[in-house]
């Protein structure tokens, strides 16, 4: 039993671990934000790094989103999609998986 509740604490902590790169993803898709706004020279390399970043997820949203003039509203629907994922089914996981392993290192 210690050996599955060690393998279930194991897999709480990469849940942990892609729960913090996805908070780092949210920081990249910040930046591409002000990027935009403040229109960067496009040959930078950091500007490059955080466009081929970001953009597969935000194109994907900008085309199944409606026109909305100048606002680009793809930045924001990215961000709920990354919260729901990070609430609903990290922070979800996360805890059952502490929670087994606990039970199971109680139980000897």
């Amino acid at each position: 039993m210690l050996l599955l509740a060690n393998l279930l604490f194991a897999l709480a902590k990469i849940v942990e671990l892609a729960n913090g790169l996805l908070t780092v993803y949210k920081y990249l898709v910040i930046a591409s934000v002000v990027l935009s706004w403040v229109h960067a020279d496009p040959y930078n390399p950091i500007v490059t790094f955080i466009y081929r970043l970001t953009e597969p997820l935000l194109r994907p949203i900008r085309r199944r989103m409606p026109d909305t003039g100048m606002i680009d509203f793809s930045p924001l629907v990215a961000f709920a999609l990354i919260f729901v994922i990070q609430i609903v089914v990290f922070d979800t996981a996360y805890e059952y998986l502490i929670h087994f392993s606990g039970q199971l290192k109680l139980r000897g």
